[in-house]
């Protein structure tokens, strides 16, 4: 699979970022900051049609970042994150009785690994590992 990702920055003050801290019920400058992000992944291999989407990502106080839509949800979500270390960010995202634990880690300055185990009712239902390669347009 090959993605093409479109990454904005958001500052405390745009409209998105009112809009989105509104949605999670917060007031709407409470959240310091975010992003736009939209892409395109098609499959180099597959004959499955290219899939496209776009989402906005807020952070405010503490240890939560805020997103207009989750992956598994068109509804508004919350993932609590941590830092394992200045590399390596951990997500937990929960969807009713679903859980998505991610484990994302850059590797010098071409790669990341993504780790992902999504649980239902307490069982693994999806353990992924994959290696991201950074492309940059000439």
């Amino acid at each position: 699979m090959e993605s093409s990702i479109e990454i904005d920055f958001l500052g405390a003050d745009h409209p998105d970022l009112a809009t989105l801290a509104v949605a999670h019920g917060l007031p709407a400058g409470a959240l310091r900051a975010g992003t736009n992000i939209r892409w395109e992944s098609r499959y180099l291999t597959a004959t499955r049609k290219p899939a496209t989407g776009s989402t906005t990502i807020g952070v405010g106080d503490g240890d939560l970042i805020y997103r207009d839509r989750g992956f598994s949800s068109p509804e508004p979500v919350t993932a609590a994150v941590s830092f394992v270390n200045p590399n390596t960010m951990h997500l937990v995202t929960t969807y009713g009785n679903s859980v998505f634990e991610e484990e994302i880690k850059l590797v010098g300055e071409k790669y990341r690994t993504r780790q992902t185990i999504a649980t239902r009712a307490g069982e693994e239902v999806l353990i992924g590992q994959y290696l991201e390669t950074r492309v940059l347009d000439s």
